[in-house]
């Protein structure tokens, strides 16, 4: 629980952060999926082959529209994953998905969402997408419940694309899928 508890203070420290500098009363859904997209990697295993080596980035990767702008560049500034820097890289298609570790799948008005996870398949890649955009979801998914930002996991998506979930990232799933 202290992990859980860490995970939405910080996602909380980032929200009063956006409130003080941008002057706004309450963080947006978009200020707040921006905060937990660089945190899931924190509680994610990926296999040996694809895990960053050396002193390689973390890459976290948007894939179709870009609804952060420049809340996401902010969000990764001050974090790392296992004392790696985080690269966002931004594309329009999910052609060049393979050297992504995280992967916000936005979906474009050529290809939707169902399209482009279609496209992904299996590769060992962390997908999240949010219910704004589609039916199809991500490993991880976001939803918007009683006005919080929250999360569903499908553990059977990332068991087969190679990827461990931490226990302590599952117990703050509003539902996990086997």
């Amino acid at each position: 629980m202290r992990i859980a508890r860490a995970i939405l203070i910080a996602g909380s420290g980032f929200a009063a952060l956006c409130m003080s500098t941008s002057g706004l009363a309450q963080p947006t859904d978009t200020d707040v999926k921006a905060a937990f997209l660089p945190r899931f990697a924190r509680y994610v295993t990926w296999p040996a082959a694809v895990a960053p080596k050396g002193d390689a980035p973390f890459m976290l990767c948007v894939i179709g529209g870009d609804r952060f702008g420049r809340v996401l560049d902010q969000a990764i500034r001050s974090q790392s994953v296992d004392g790696r820097r985080i690269v966002l890289r931004k594309m329009k298609e999910p052609s060049g998905v393979a050297g992504c570790h995280v992967a916000f799948v936005q979906g474009s008005k050529l290809r939707s969402v169902e399209q482009m996870l279609t496209t992904i398949g299996r590769l060992p890649v962390l997908t999240v997408t949010d219910a704004a955009n589609a039916p199809k979801r991500g490993v991880i998914h976001f939803v918007v419940d009683k006005g919080r930002v929250r999360f569903f996991i499908d553990q059977g998506a990332a068991q087969r694309r190679g990827l461990n979930i931490s226990s302590r990232l599952l117990t703050l799933a509003i539902g996990v899928t086997q």
